[in-house]
């Protein structure tokens, strides 16, 4: 079989996202007294943490999946918008993954840590909302929103005054996550089944 640019694009996509949530669920279970409102995501990755062994590798393996991905996604649609929003999302992501909340810490704050996960937060947004120009049908809507969600949910976690509108730290950190997961996964599966419908005709 003859796997093309988008096939493999959307491959890499799916699994990069689809192993990272499985990994959050098996990390939170082994987690003591974990909150998915009060602790953050990062928390599972603490060294020293039973969840660490789990969460760790994951989060490295999805962006160095992700970033696998770019190859092929910018051979095939030659957009430097997207590229270089998924270079700068993974590679913002690998650092997070690299080095954990709990390392290399400048006044109690993990510096490398916290510009890496911003990073990701900010153009993993900006590459769903920017795939509206590659993507056929009615899912380059949603693909907008998910992004636009992702977004607003940064503002209120990062805002002059942050707002966790009831669900706390730890769930609005999701609300900036899992949309963007759940962007991957979906781009992922419309390049694979857009890819075997192009190879039919």
């Amino acid at each position: 079989m003859n796997y093309n640019n988008k096939t493999l694009a959307g491959a890499l996509l799916f699994i990069a996202a689809a192993q990272y949530i499985i990994a959050i669920l098996l990390a939170q279970a082994v987690y003591p007294n974990y909150s998915t409102s009060l602790n953050y995501i990062s928390d599972l990755g603490v060294w020293g943490k039973p969840s660490a062994i789990i969460e760790d590798p994951s989060a490295i393996l999805l962006s160095l999946l992700a970033l696998i991905s770019v190859y092929f996604i910018h051979h095939e649609f030659k957009s430097r918008v997207i590229t270089a929003s998924i270079v700068l999302a993974g590679s913002g992501y690998l650092l997070a993954g690299i080095f954990p909340e709990n390392t290399f810490l400048v006044h109690g704050t993990p510096v490398i840590h916290v510009i890496g996960g911003f990073t990701g937060f900010v153009f993993w947004s900006i590459a769903a909302i920017a795939s509206y120009k590659i993507i056929r049908g009615p899912f380059k809507y949603f693909s907008v929103i998910l992004g636009v969600v992702s977004l607003v949910a940064l503002a209120l976690y990062f805002g002059a005054r942050p707002s966790y509108l009831g669900i706390g730290a730890g769930g609005m950190e999701r609300m900036i996550i899992y949309p963007q997961l759940i962007w991957m996964i979906a781009i992922g599966v419309n390049f694979l089944s857009s890819s075997n419908k192009e190879q039919e005709a």
